[in-house]
């Protein structure tokens, strides 16, 4: 177990890989980084799924099978998701025995109903009931039709990460469409100690986009500004965070067992090599929160990483300063927020059509096998 990821656990982070295939699991190597790098979770979304099957053989005998029963494309990727995430599910088992919160694996609802309520509810049950594990979390997008999925979703007992948060003004309706979830669960008899969530707060997307602007108005003032945005709107959500889960509401639920609904910080690699390759998680330490990585950001952490403490309690107000200064030299930070949900739902549609495509490929390749 590598010093600098144990440190980074040590604070009270838990690392959770952005990242799974059929390779991993059966290879062992994610059972490997859950024993030496301190990885405590899984989150897994389309791209990532694409990118597995797309690059590699080991599908091949599942998709053979399907086709074979006559499976159409969208039964064909719902059975090849939910086996790895069942498996991953599997391997960290322990982890979830041993921990209040950890050893979870993540499957997203299709990208394609993020603003279909009736139909992201479908989803998430059908998902919940297949991979049919305890230690997963179903995704549903952040969006406003996502959030009465959410509240649903956990009313029915199923555990949610929710996904594409930017604004915390949008984080504070997603906490609320928890609290009124796990509200419905109470009043349905439900054990509410057995649900869990994680609230996915995007970060570097946020400097992108706000870095673009800052550099489009040009003035020394608005280019001091770039690569602050992301971690202050984060430190401002964390604020938020604080204030929900110690009111009278939240007690009242918590007295009867619920789990808090921890902040998890996507979207960690850094995008501009300007920066720091660890800058999303050094600065972003504070207990009782997931950081989600993409391995090269793993990698990067464990071999210089550094942990100066707790980076966010308490930085609220300061965090606001630096919004204050962005609107100050022109920033629309309404209108940020609104481009990075579209953007973030568009990103995952397209992502969702690739992987579509690739499964429609790898089930022609096995019914020429078959016919041969």
């Amino acid at each position: 177990m590598t010093d600098r990821l144990k440190a980074l656990a040590d604070a009270g982070v838990s690392i959770w890989l952005d990242d799974l295939s059929r390779e991993r699991i059966e290879t062992g190597n994610l059972a490997d980084l859950v024993a030496t790098s301190s990885v405590t979770g899984v989150t897994t979304n389309p791209t990532i799924f694409q990118g597995a099957i797309s690059n590699g053989e080991r599908y091949d005998a599942q998709v053979a099978e399907l086709v074979a029963a006559d499976k159409d494309v969208d039964e064909v990727i719902f059975a090849l998701t939910t086996t790895d995430v069942r498996n991953a599910c599997d391997i960290l088992a322990p982890v979830a025995a041993a921990t209040k919160d950890d050893g979870r694996v993540s499957i997203e609802v299709e990208p394609t109903l993020a603003n279909d309520t009736e139909a992201t509810i479908a989803s998430a049950k059908a998902l919940w009931a297949a991979v049919d594990r305890p230690n997963a979390l179903i995704k549903i997008p952040a969006t406003l039709e996502g959030l009465p999925a959410i509240t649903e979703a956990i009313g029915s007992g199923i555990s949610v990460n929710v996904t594409l948060i930017f604004s915390t003004e949008r984080y504070l309706q997603v906490m609320d469409a928890y609290l009124a979830g796990l509200e419905q669960a109470k009043a349905a008899g439900l054990d509410l100690s057995t649900i869990r969530s994680v609230a996915s707060f995007f970060v570097s997307r946020v400097d992108t986009e706000i870095d673009a602007r800052l550099e489009k108005i040009g003035s020394d003032e608005a280019l001091a500004l770039r690569g602050k945005a992301a971690v202050a709107n984060a430190r401002i959500a964390y604020a938020a965070y604080e204030s929900v889960f110690s009111s009278d509401r939240w007690q009242a639920l918590a007295s009867v067992g619920a789990n808090k609904q921890r902040p998890l910080w996507a979207s960690t690699g850094v995008k501009n090599p300007a920066y720091p390759d660890t800058l999303y998680v050094t600065d972003l330490v504070v207990a009782d929160t997931v950081n989600t990585m993409p391995e090269k950001t793993l990698e990067a952490f464990a071999d210089h990483g550094e942990v100066t403490g707790d980076e966010v309690t308490g930085k609220g107000e300061e965090a606001r300063e630096v919004f204050g200064a962005l609107e100050a030299v022109g920033i629309d930070l309404d209108d940020v927020f609104r481009v990075l949900e579209v953007e973030g739902v568009d990103k995952f549609k397209a992502s969702w059509i690739e992987l579509v495509e690739t499964v429609q490929g790898q089930m022609g390749s096995a019914q020429e096998k078959a016919e041969s």
